[in-house]
């Protein structure tokens, strides 16, 4: 069964483009495509001069991220290794390599490498100038 926050696979090039661009443009394997995050809630763009940051997170087994949030939209992609991330009231869910999500925002979590190998995940943050990628529990607090 496929995760609903994991849809790659199901819409090919002539899907998601015009007709025009199909013949010249290579075949898509689309990702993820979804107006909400993994536990349900809308997401919007901060305010200011945009900014795309890529990282690639890795985690020991066992090793977790401690209670954060996300400012900015975050789409992530499992590598290798398995995460699993506690949302507090809206559950925990467990991503592994080859899942995408689009993770939880202004929502604090917790992440842990619930694996026997490192985890390595792309985060790709569409974030602006000035507008922290991520807070901790400890600078969400001051912030409010």
């Amino acid at each position: 069964m496929i995760a609903p926050w994991h849809v790659a696979g199901l819409c090919s090039a002539s899907m998601a483009l015009p007709v025009a661009a199909q013949d010249s443009y290579p075949p898509l394997e689309i990702l993820l495509s979804s107006p909400e995050t993994v536990i349900g809630q809308p997401y919007a763009y901060p305010d200011g001069d945009a900014k795309i940051t890529a990282a690639i997170v890795t985690m020991e087994p066992g090793q977790s991220t401690g209670w954060h949030l996300h400012q900015v939209p975050l789409f992530g992609y499992v590598l290798e290794g398995e995460l699993t991330v506690d949302y507090g009231k809206d559950g925990t869910r467990t991503y592994v390599a080859g899942d995408s999500l689009i993770e939880a925002f202004e929502t604090l979590h917790n992440g842990t490498n619930s694996g026997s190998v490192p985890m390595r995940l792309l985060a790709v943050f569409a974030g602006a100038e000035g507008v922290a990628n991520t807070l901790t529990e400890a600078q969400s607090d001051d912030a409010q």
